[in-house]
């Protein structure tokens, strides 16, 4: 299957995964697939915009590694819901600007909670802003 997901990297639009790892969990990031890309003028003149969705998810847990990661899976999932909704050729296009103040990020919170009488950490993600991305179907 062809990629149906793009990022702008420089001048052009390039194909790019959802795996997302949190292992790099300072930001959310695209692991960038090199199956295809499209130029400005390709986008503009073979693709219109059919809708514009915004993703956000959270989670909470005990072991922060598997909070950060179910929080991932969950965005993950979430993006890949939106991409099967497509038309036939249709395709998406992350907007959050890279390194930008709009770059989805993982917010976290951390608090103390009494589990049987002993103090433990809890540990609560949110993707703020959200992650935008335009979807797009072939024209004509």
């Amino acid at each position: 299957m062809a990629s149906r997901v793009f990022r702008l990297y420089g001048e052009a639009y390039q194909s790019v995964t959802f795996e997302f790892e949190a292992a790099a969990l300072n930001e959310i990031g695209f692991r960038r697939d090199r199956e295809r890309s499209l130029t400005h003028e390709e986008l503009g003149e073979g693709y219109e915009l059919i809708d514009t969705v915004h993703l956000s998810t959270e989670a909470e847990g005990d072991v922060q590694s598997e909070t950060e990661q179910l929080l991932l899976d969950r965005l993950r999932d979430k993006g890949r819901e939106a991409v099967d909704r497509l038309p036939e050729g249709g395709i998406a296009v992350v907007e959050n600007e890279r390194g930008g103040g709009d770059q989805p990020k993982p917010r976290q919170t951390i608090s103390n909670v009494v589990v049987e009488g002993e103090n433990r950490l809890h540990f609560r993600y949110v993707v703020e802003p959200p992650l935008r991305l335009a979807l797009y179907r072939p024209k004509g």
